[in-house]
């Protein structure tokens, strides 16, 4: 009886090492969005650059989980200069009012295993929306079982442009736009 009550009382901080949140840092070599959209049926992929990403992983209770992801407007790529230059515009994305795009989580659901969806707000051009995004955390090829301290994130929504006064190019362009993050997570204490 007395070794399980020293294995427990060793155990005991390990366990509540692993319940507690874990916060991790951006590592933006690796972290990009993809967006994809279509320009008279023609379908159209760009890429946007992650400035900045904060995220808290409980996973124990993914619901005490956060996110705040902020994309950089003014390093928007798109298939050609012109779609570039478009997106950019003040009729689109107006990148030099708003040079950000910025992701708040509210809540948290689901399972680490079986994956998440983070709803929360997002704005655009000034203009602040929900949106829900569906996340599912991957490890490191070759990584042990356990170890948490690397991970990449990778979240998917779709968008209304017209719900954030991007209404450039009319019919020309899809309302709908598909977004696909990729964050490359780095334990902040690791």
């Amino acid at each position: 009886m007395l070794r399980l009550l020293l294995f427990l009382w060793f155990l005991l901080p390990a366990l509540a090492a692993i319940a507690e949140p874990v916060r991790y840092r951006l590592d933006p070599a690796g972290s990009e969005v993809r967006f994809l959209y279509s320009v008279g049926g023609v379908p159209g992929e760009g890429t946007m650059p992650v400035k900045s990403a904060r995220m808290q992983i409980d996973f124990a209770r993914l619901d005490r989980s956060s996110a705040e992801v902020v994309l950089d407007v003014a390093s928007i790529r798109a298939s050609t200069r012109l779609a570039t230059d478009a997106l950019r515009s003040q009729s689109m994305l107006d990148a030099a009012a708003y040079p950000e795009i910025r992701f708040v989580s509210r809540s948290v659901s689901g399972s680490v295993a079986a994956g998440a969806a983070i709803s929360g707000r997002v704005t655009i051009r000034g203009v602040t929306k929900p949106l829900v995004l569906n996340a599912k955390l991957y490890r490191p090829p070759g990584s042990a079982a356990g170890d948490l301290s690397r991970l990449t994130v990778i979240l998917t929504g779709t968008i209304n442009r017209h719900d954030f006064g991007a209404d450039g190019y009319g019919e020309l362009v899809s309302e709908r736009v598909e977004l696909r993050i990729r964050a490359q997570l780095a334990a902040a204490g690791g």
